[in-house]
């Protein structure tokens, strides 16, 4: 116990570096690119109030998140950097409020732990770096879970406001349903304790006018955009409420596939999700689920603890039956997991046990540490050489530093398979990976070289390019749109496809390239792509170009 918490400090201060590495690349589209140009609508035009995304009015998610990263853009400029830090902060936050819930539930040694495969877990750094509304989710929900449960102990009112807050600013940012995970674990816990006074216990009742209140301005803003306006048209039809889509169609129309966003759902999907979404842990987890199923603890906090179980059973049941499911949405379990698995780390009791665990994390790192190598040398996204040596030192140190398989081995060898992952991922392949981002490279092209003219997507769309201009950006669907977007300017700025140029000369347009950029759809990497010998193959050729208004129509 005591050489971990020697190490304690290292440990999180290697993980929250690493986490702060993503703040440093560019955004990635689509998802990270449409919130970012969303908040720089709401920053430049300073209507906090309407969210505008794809070219139109925009009602897929609430506003929170919006609202924060437009915030930052107002102090700190449009940049990537200024997008991706409120979500960094808020996920710090989540560090402080995971490690003081499970420090209630257990003790600080276990707390400790907790925080570390926390911060390590592999979709949480995806999720700083592509930075979408899990971030803020994340924290806003555990921190709600904590009040509540400080509420619960000393019966305080600002501990009711302070949980009713940070509920309704969850809700604000993901939809209703977050109070499912919020309170399930708490429903729960009173039922297995037959306190069943709690449910009709006045001060909850209160809390639950308190978030009304507090999402007030999410609801006003919903019904001002679209239901003061039936005349929009919103997913191809109109009469669309805001109000309704909030309450029912963005949840509980997912989870029964009824609203106007459909999928199709698989109830396994989130079983082997979690195994790679929670790497390195993943398999440590599963281990501790079936402890915690095999043993009965006897404990006097053993009842207390299905605050944390109950509610990640619920929404992990929730989220499997829903007929739409996406990988990332697992993350906000992410602390509830973090905690289940400490806390089996520190019931273990065995050193068969370690030995067996290191033994089966070491195999991942040295797994980890070749694939690395191998994706250097074949996809050539950075320097393979560098790479090798950093990887390699990586898994050197671990061997030489930590000799004797006990907790500490197991948590610097979990850990080093982050680390071996992201160093490559932050430091050489993404940044690498960008630059076919062609949105994003013409935005920059016209930023760096004050390219002074209004900028349009010419039967393209690109949610990088419209982030990285400066300026607006808008969407002209076809070239006979061409001449009223230019207007009374003498030439304008078009991003397009190359396929795109012949037609313009044939319309009787002038144009100059000013450059051309290859495109792929980076998010959905292919082995021909990754291959440098038919990556040109695989380019969409994109071009951004100055077109001169044409005078005789």
């Amino acid at each position: 116990m005591k050489a971990f918490e020697k190490y304690f400090p290292y440990f999180l201060f290697a993980g929250i570096l690493i986490n702060a590495n993503g703040l440093l690349i560019d955004i990635l589209e689509p998802d990270g690119a449409l919130y970012a140009t969303i908040s720089k609508h709401i920053a430049l035009t300073g209507d906090w109030m309407n969210l505008f995304g794809d070219g139109h009015d925009w009602l897929d998610k609430p506003h929170f998140p919006f609202w924060i990263s437009a915030l930052s853009f107002k102090i700190f400029g449009i940049t990537a950097f200024a997008y991706k830090l409120p979500a960094f902060i808020f996920w710090l936050g989540g560090i402080w409020f995971t490690y003081q819930l499970a420090s209630k539930l257990y003790n600080s040694y276990t707390a400790k732990i907790t925080v570390i495969i926390y911060v390590f877990s592999l979709h949480g750094l995806l999720n700083n770096f592509d930075v979408r509304a899990e971030p803020y989710l994340t924290t806003l929900i555990i921190a709600s879970i904590y009040y509540i449960y400080k509420a619960d102990l000393t019966h305080k009112w600002l501990h009711i406001i302070l949980a009713a807050f940070t509920a309704a600013c969850a809700i604000m940012t993901k939809g209703i349903f977050v109070l499912i995970t919020i309170g399930a674990g708490f429903i729960v816990y009173w039922i297995i304790i037959k306190k069943w006074k709690e449910f009709i216990n006045y001060r909850w009742w209160v809390m639950i006018v308190l978030i009304l209140l507090f999402i007030t301005p999410e609801l006003y803003s919903l019904y001002n955009q679209f239901d003061l306006h039936p005349e929009k048209i919103v997913f191809g039809r109109t009469n669309v409420s805001g109000l309704h889509f909030f309450f029912w169609d963005s949840q509980f129309g997912r989870f029964f596939n009824t609203g106007p966003i459909k999928g199709h759902g698989d109830p396994s999907f989130f079983l082997h999700t979690t195994l790679w979404a929670f790497l390195p842990w993943s398999i440590v987890l599963y281990i501790a689920v079936y402890s915690l199923v095999k043993r009965r603890n006897e404990d006097k906090n053993a009842a207390l603890r299905w605050i944390v179980y109950g509610s990640g059973l619920v929404t992990f049941l929730l989220f499997s039956l829903s007929r739409f499911q996406l990988p990332h949405y697992i993350v906000i379990l992410f602390p509830h997991f973090s905690i289940i698995t400490a806390a089996y780390l520190v019931s273990i009791i065995k050193d068969i046990t370690f030995w067996r665990l290191t033994v089966l994390q070491t195999t991942l790192l040295v797994i980890a540490t070749i694939a690395v190598t191998l994706l250097a040398w074949y996809s050539k996204m950075g320097n393979p050489i560098v790479v090798s040596f950093i990887s390699g030192a990586v898994l050197l140190s671990i061997v030489l530093l930590f000799t004797r398989p006990d907790l500490n081995k197991l948590i610097a060898v979990s850990s080093a398979i982050t680390v071996v992952l992201f160093l490559f991922l932050f430091n050489f392949f993404y940044p690498r990976l960008l630059q076919y981002q062609a949105g994003m490279m013409a935005g920059k092209y016209l930023t760096n070289n004050k390219i002074n003219a209004r900028a349009a997507t010419l039967n393209a769309w690109s949610y990088s390019f419209e982030f990285y201009s400066p300026g607006f950006v808008q969407y002209v669907d076809s070239v006979k749109d061409v001449n009223n977007f230019i207007g009374k300017d003498s030439a304008a700025a078009f991003y397009t496809s190359t396929n795109t140029l012949p037609l313009l000369a044939e319309k009787g347009y002038q144009f100059n390239v000013l450059k051309e950029f290859g495109y792929f759809h980076i998010s959905m990497l292919t082995g021909r792509f990754l291959n440098p010998k038919k990556r040109d193959q695989e380019l969409e050729k994109m071009a951004l170009i100055l077109v001169r208004k044409k005078r005789n129509l």
